[in-house]
C-alpha cells in the first residue's frame, strides 16, 4: 500500500495569511511553483493560493496585489488529505474536486503537498493518465 507520505513533497513553504499577493507571487517565482499553501499565525492551513487565483481572481478584478492579503483569496475549507491516507484517497479527491495539488495534514498541521507530478513519478502511467484526464475535464 502506497501512502500519501511516501510520495508527497515534504515541508512546503507557506505564504502567510497576512502577506500580500505580490509577496506570494514573488515567492512562487523564487520557488518555481504555481501554488502555495496559505498558513495562519497559528501555523495551520487556511487555504491554497495559485498563480491563477492571483491573476484571475485578484488582478483581473482590480484588487491591488500590494495591499490585498493572501487570506482574501482563501475561500472555504481547503481540500486536504492525511499523510497516512492510501494514495487512492488522493487520486479520488483530485478527480472529485478537479485539483492538481492537495495539502497533506498530520496531527492537524501541514506536513506536505502532493501534486499531480508526484503522482506521475510514483504511479503507473495508466493510473496517472486517468487521473490527469479526470482533473482536466
Amino acid at each position: 500500500m502506497t501512502m500519501t507520505r511516501d510520495i508527497m513533497t515534504p515541508a512546503p513553504r507557506c505564504i502567510g495569511e497576512n502577506d500580500s499577493l505580490s509577496i506570494a507571487a514573488s515567492l512562487m517565482s523564487e520557488l518555481d511553483v504555481g501554488a502555495l499553501p496559505i498558513c495562519g499565525e497559528d501555523r495551520k492551513l487556511k487555504g491554497m493560493l495559485t498563480d491563477r487565483d492571483i491573476v484571475v481572481r485578484a488582478v483581473a478584478e482590480g484588487l491591488d496585489p500590494e495591499s490585498t492579503p493572501a487570506r482574501a483569496l482563501a475561500l472555504g475549507k481547503p481540500v486536504t488529505v492525511d499523510a497516512a491516507d492510501d494514495i487512492h484517497v488522493v487520486l479520488e479527491k483530485m478527480r472529485e474536486h478537479q485539483i492538481r495539488r492537495l495539502p497533506v495534514i498530520e496531527d492537524r498541521l501541514l506536513v506536505g503537498i502532493i501534486s499531480q507530478a508526484d503522482v506521475a513519478r510514483a504511479l503507473a502511467p495508466e493510473t496517472t493518465g486517468k487521473t490527469v484526464e479526470s482533473i482536466s475535464r
